[in-house]
């Protein structure tokens, strides 16, 4: 369906043309700045029709939190954007709606539960105290090696994973999401190691993993047969390939605006019950993923634009986070401000499973950072431009060790 024919459509009932944005939503001109981009998209309409991408993009709070509150109108069957990821994710956590999604979400969640999760929070601290330890010593640290590291080192052990692979982890976390961005260059440079993840998941067996890991949990599961036996391989690939490049972004980003910010460090050093919603807060300035995507399955109106049902939508996560409708001042980064209904771990339904896990691994990061630094100072770093993540490729860190 073209644009001038659902203008005309809108037009008979009363509705405005949608507006067009003439921009690659995966282009580097973009991705280099999302956010100015999205802000201009954002404050043009709450919907707006990318034809490069063939895509409608929902850019404000609002619009976007009902959109992950409403799986019946707004379909998880295209999450991604290229329709060869959606048919190989068909059936699993991701791209499955309710009622067939809620057995796999229980699995997938219950393994990362706040019950599971806190026996993990001594091995948790240790590995941040170690490598904080380590860069307080050196005088510095990278941001991005030290998020990637930290993070690979707590989900081997979760999932049980033999430590001779936890070098493949990071790799293997950038290389999934990649895949989700439409088949442009990045996704096609990335399609051998994720090929390498998949397989490996496909022939990973239950004795490979560690006992009492979340991995080995997942086989228990369908053992008991509260899971299909083939789902085992989807759902221990969803842990890694939806979990680690997020959560690496999520824990560099915090340190780079902290390290931006020299007043909010030094105000999260005079009081550390703050490092929740200083996460929180850096959570909603930075939301780790670009967008995700949904299929309309009927007309819907969007604050006066419609969006013809079976229109593929991208929900703009950072758009609606610094959306001036929703917070006072969106673009500062303010460590007190703790704001718990930021979307960056979505809403609904497809709530991030694992926002448990790099809630507690930022917490432990962020509590050993300022018992052992009283200043953080960045140098210039370089951005890894991701078709589906917001993240450091390298940041330099110089500290200042507490007296």
């Amino acid at each position: 369906m073209t644009t001038q024919t659902i203008g005309a459509r809108a037009a008979d009932r009363g509705l405005a043309a949608p507006v067009e944005i003439a921009d690659d939503l995966f282009g580097d001109i973009v991705l280099a700045d999302r956010d100015a981009h999205f802000a201009d998209w954002r404050e043009q309409a709450a919907v707006v029709y990318l034809p490069t991408n063939q895509l409608w993009a929902i850019t404000r709070f609002g619009p976007l939190k009902a959109a992950l509150g409403d799986p019946s109108t707004f379909s998880s069957a295209k999450p991604t954007f290229n329709n060869f990821m959606n048919a190989s994710l068909q059936g699993t956590a991701l791209a499955s709606d309710p009622p067939e999604h809620s057995a796999l979400r229980k699995v997938l969640a219950g393994n990362l539960s706040p019950r599971v999760l806190r026996v993990r929070q001594d091995s948790i601290t240790e590995h941040a105290e170690e490598l904080v330890g380590a860069a307080v010593t050196a005088g510095g640290f990278d941001a991005a090696k030290l998020a990637g590291e930290f993070h690979a080192r707590v989900i081997t052990e979760l999932i049980g994973i033999p430590r001779a692979l936890r070098a493949r982890m990071v790799p293997w976390g950038e290389a999934a999401l990649n895949l989700f961005g439409p088949f442009n260059q990045r996704t096609m440079r990335h399609f051998v190691i994720a090929g390498d993840l998949v397989a490996w998941a496909k022939n990973v067996t239950p004795d490979e993993l560690t006992e009492g890991s979340i991995g080995r949990a997942v086989f228990e599961a369908a053992e008991r047969g509260e899971i299909p036996r083939e789902s085992c391989s989807s759902l221990i690939h969803q842990y890694v390939a939806a979990g680690i490049d997020t959560a690496v972004a999520s824990l560099g980003n915090v340190i780079g605006h902290l390290g931006a910010h020299p007043d909010q460090f030094e105000i999260l050093g005079g009081d550390p019950s703050l490092t929740a919603a200083a996460f929180t807060e850096s959570l909603r300035l930075e939301s780790p993923i670009h967008a995700m995507g949904r299929l309309v399955t009927r007309d819907v109106e969007i604050e006066g634009t419609l969006v013809p049902a079976g229109a593929h939508v991208a929900l703009l996560f950072p758009a609606a986070n610094r959306d001036p409708r929703q917070y006072v001042d969106p673009d500062r980064f303010v460590v007190a401000r703790n704001p718990l209904d930021h979307l960056s771990f979505g809403h609904g339904v497809h709530t991030c499973a694992g926002m448990g896990l790099v809630r507690m691994e930022a917490e432990a990061l962020l509590q050993t950072l300022v018992r052992s630094v009283s200043a953080l100072t960045i140098g210039p770093g370089r951005r890894k431009l991701s078709n589906l993540v917001s993240s450091w490729g390298s940041l330099p860190v110089t500290v200042t060790a507490s007296a």
